[in-house]
């Protein structure tokens, strides 16, 4: 009997998904364990692999299908001695379920096309992210339409390889010549793609769908802002040694590589929390766990919305390995390319706006953790010091922490401890 191929639930949130691309094409071979497709989740792009073993028989949702529900029949798998003809009714439910699916909004680009056009070939429907210039529709994938934006590259100018023409992520590649750019300039090149609209009060805007990542971050920040009762503490951290032993140590790596703050800032939050474990906590209505190792958390700002990869155990890890690791997940989490386990889970958060010379600000809790980190920018100010009045770098830190599990004090003291490490840094090395 041929095997449904679903669209899998590659993340706890994940209700629907975009169908990227299909790396296997009708009539091949599969087999346990092959990368077949590329899906969009509501965090990243990730491979799904064949979990049984046949001839690829039908695919039911083409590339570029946007909403695909979680479960949803995507494709049919043929045992061997099976042929496409004993597909029959799983093949036609799935199909018509697609069709009814369809975008009305696309039928004026499709006048043609009937429900028999779906019967002996794979369902290749445009895409809802179809773009008009100059009277030419240029057709291409979510996932390639992305890599283009990042890259600064003209969908028009691009040569599609997937069906019907339609631009996919190989073809956005092989002409990728650009120099990556900032989030910044992705998100105002991403926002100039849109039309200028007017609303009842004579107001222009642009309109800018929410895409998956945005959608999630949203529903996951406004339950933890209603249900999680937040309380905030901020503590002054003198940096001048730090900045002074990150200056040596960058001196003497000869390029080698590069501490940043945030290394240290990582470092000293998890060393915290192994010297004061009651701060690496979530609530349950059951019990509070307190986690045995520090993983922490750091929130990245993508084109298409936050993420939050994970420093596993960076209590355990030198400098120079959690500013390697830091880079190397910071890359990918902005090219979409994290798996679910360097993302899902994590003790303890980080959200450091330094950077952008924010002097201070209160982050929202990421659940189920206890506790997130707040960190401000670096700045000269007065300090009285043994009574006299010096000049120092000093950085705000807050801790949003989730009362139910962590109490006043407990908070404040784990900010002590933070506080001693960053302004000692030389005690995180010993």
């Amino acid at each position: 009997m041929p095997i449904n191929i679903t669209m899998p639930a590659l993340s706890p949130t994940m209700t629907e998904g975009t169908l990227a691309k299909w790396l296997k094409s009708e009539g091949d071979r599969v087999e346990s364990g092959d990368v077949i497709a590329e899906i969009e989740t509501d965090k990243a792009t990730m491979e799904v692999e064949a979990v049984d073993e046949g001839i690829l028989g039908k695919i039911l949702v083409s590339e570029g299908s946007e909403n695909v529900p979680v479960n949803d029949v995507i494709a049919v798998l043929l045992k061997d001695g099976e042929n496409v003809d004993d597909i029959g009714e799983v093949s036609a439910s799935a199909k018509a379920k697609a069709f009814a699916s369809f975008d009305e909004s696309t039928h004026d680009t499709n006048d043609n096309m009937k429900v028999s056009d779906f019967d002996n070939t794979a369902i290749n429907l445009p895409s809802k992210d179809v773009n008009v210039k100059a009277g030419n529709r240029v057709f291409a994938s979510p996932l390639a339409r992305r890599i283009a934006k990042e890259a600064g590259i003209d969908l028009s100018s691009v040569n599609g390889s997937g069906p019907h023409g339609r631009i996919v992520k190989v073809d956005v590649e092989k002409v990728k010549t650009l120099p990556q750019k900032s989030s910044t300039q992705v998100l105002a090149q991403f926002h100039d793609d849109f039309d200028i609209k007017t609303n009842v009060f004579g107001m222009a805007y642009k309109e800018i769908p929410n895409n998956n990542i945005r959608k999630v971050v949203a529903k996951r920040l406004s339950e933890s802002k209603q249900e999680v009762p937040h309380f905030y503490l901020t503590v002054e951290c003198i940096l001048d040694e730090l900045l002074t032993a990150r200056k040596d140590i960058n001196d003497k790596a000869n390029g080698e590589f590069k501490l940043s703050v945030n290394d240290f800032i990582i470092k000293a939050a998890a060393m915290a929390l192994k010297a004061y474990p009651l701060a690496n906590v979530s609530w349950t209505d059951e019990a509070i766990q307190q986690y045995l190792k520090a993983d922490i958390s750091v929130a990245v700002s993508t084109p298409t919305g936050l993420i939050t990869p994970i420093i596993r155990s960076a209590e355990d890890k030198g400098l120079r390995d959690i500013s390697t690791e830091m880079k190397e997940l910071a890359g990918r989490a902005r090219e979409g390319k994290l798996k679910p386990e360097e993302f899902q889970g994590g003790s303890f958060s980080i959200s450091n706006l330094g950077m952008f010379g924010v002097k201070e600000f209160a982050a929202i809790i990421n659940p189920p953790q206890g506790c997130i980190l707040a960190i401000g920018a670096g700045e000269q100010r007065p300090v009285v010091i043994n009574d006299k009045v010096e000049i120092k770098t000093v950085m705000n830190c807050t801790l949003s922490v989730d009362h139910r599990c962590v109490d006043g004090a407990v908070g404040a003291e784990y900010l002590q401890v933070f506080k001693r490490y960053i302004e000692n840094p030389v005690s995180m090395l010993v």
